[in-house]
């Protein structure tokens, strides 16, 4: 039975009833009443969220705001320092910290010290100083003292604080060519903090990079990446520093041995970051978004970078938080067992290493200074990382 062609068009009547799907923009605002508590969170973007409660974190505040000015400390160390790193005080060898104080004789004469009196002890053959409560030295702020190069590049005189020519203050005491421990602390900065951001550079770049093809890719890919990382982690670890020590020759510059060690660090402590990259890649690139993004032509590099990665930003920021202060931690142990950096570059490892003798530690215990800064910066960036990790999900 022929009926002939089937028309398209809808029943008479109905071609022009009016639909109810709205074109207008969805207000949230029309469908709910909101206070402007709700307002504000509900129309905040992610970055405000994370900020709202990392604010929340007191002691990860002040730890960033500790770090945020001792990194900055590293632009003007030699503004900073009262004298040149590298001066050498002969008559003022191993002297004790000094104490600073504002009243002399109930009388506000402003920030000074007393000067010091040496004389040398002919049975221990060893130089003491007395106080000399009679000679007040006045301090001098923002002033003209010894000279110096920024950076090495730009010559100035200027510091912050200094006392008058040929007087002493040593708030930290002397070493034993008569340096003095406060100007180098704030010079051994400008290295041991900087070789913890270049190395964790290197390391998150190969951890990335080498778990994230090994975690989306598997098969082969992985066999072989999970075997170069035991290997790696198998080999003990002195013995590999001592290896890669030796390869740097003597006659290289300080600064060739700076990055030499940085990229020494960034290369034993990408194998951890790898793993736990490749653990979450292993298990998201089974979700439904990722599949989305194949089907769509999305390139692997893209879904890595732009879906998979930021799925665990939290776990990338609490690993970065602990590797730094790891790689800090690596530098002062190489310096300190003198594989690392060596003078004329100063960092915290290097001024430990003149604490290494434990009779020059009982008598002169201000050598060991060095070591309170890195304690510090270690116990901030876990702080620090405890708040990131809780702000990089802000919905829980």
């Amino acid at each position: 039975m022929n009926q002939g062609p089937q028309s398209s068009l809808p029943p008479e009547g109905t071609r022009d009833l009016p639909h109810f799907v709205s074109d207008a923009p969805f207000d949230l605002r029309s469908v709910e009443k909101l206070t402007p508590e709700q307002e504000k969170i509900y129309f905040a973007s992610q970055l405000t969220l994370m900020w709202w409660k990392f604010k929340r974190h007191r002691v990860a505040v002040w730890s960033g705001i500790f770090l945020l000015l001792l990194y900055s400390s590293v632009f003007i160390s030699e503004f900073l320092s009262p004298w040149n790193y590298q001066s050498r005080h002969s008559k003022h060898i191993y002297v004790p910290p000094q104490a600073v104080h504002l009243f002399h004789k109930g009388e506000l004469i402003g920030p000074f010290v007393y000067d010091l009196t040496r004389k040398l002890n002919l049975e221990t053959m060893q130089r003491e100083y007395t106080v000399n409560d009679k000679k007040p030295v006045r301090l001098s702020f923002f002033c003209s003292g010894e000279k110096y190069h920024w950076f090495g590049l730009i010559p100035g005189d200027n510091h912050l604080v200094c006392a008058p020519k040929g007087k002493p203050f040593y708030v930290l005491g002397t070493d034993r060519l008569g340096r003095d421990m406060l100007s180098r602390i704030f010079q051994g900065a400008r290295i041991s903090l900087t070789i913890g951001l270049i190395g964790i550079s290197v390391s998150f770049l190969l951890g990335i990079i080498i778990g994230g093809a090994a975690g989306y890719y598997g098969g082969w890919v992985d066999m072989i990446v999970q075997r170069v990382i035991e290997v790696l982690q198998s080999i003990p670890t002195i013995p590999l520093w001592l290896t890669l020590s030796a390869i740097m020759p003597p006659s290289w510059s300080p600064i060739v041995i700076y990055f030499g060690i940085t990229v020494i660090l960034g290369l034993l402590d990408w194998t951890g970051l790898a793993r736990a990259v490749r653990s979450k890649l292993l298990s998201l690139r089974e979700e439904d978004y990722v599949l989305a993004a194949r089907l769509i032509g999305a390139k692997p590099s893209r879904i890595i970078g732009r879906h998979l990665i930021p799925g665990f930003m939290s776990h990338l920021i609490a690993s970065a938080t602990i590797t730094i202060p790891t790689m800090i931690l690596g530098e002062t142990a190489l310096s300190f067992l003198g594989l690392g950096l060596r003078e004329p570059i100063t960092s915290w490892g290097v001024l430990l290493n003149e604490a290494q003798s434990i009779n020059v530690v009982a008598i002169f215990p201000w050598l060991m200074l060095p070591v309170v800064p890195v304690i510090f910066v270690i116990i901030a960036f876990n702080f620090l990382g405890d708040g990131l990790r809780d702000a990089a999900d802000p919905y829980k």
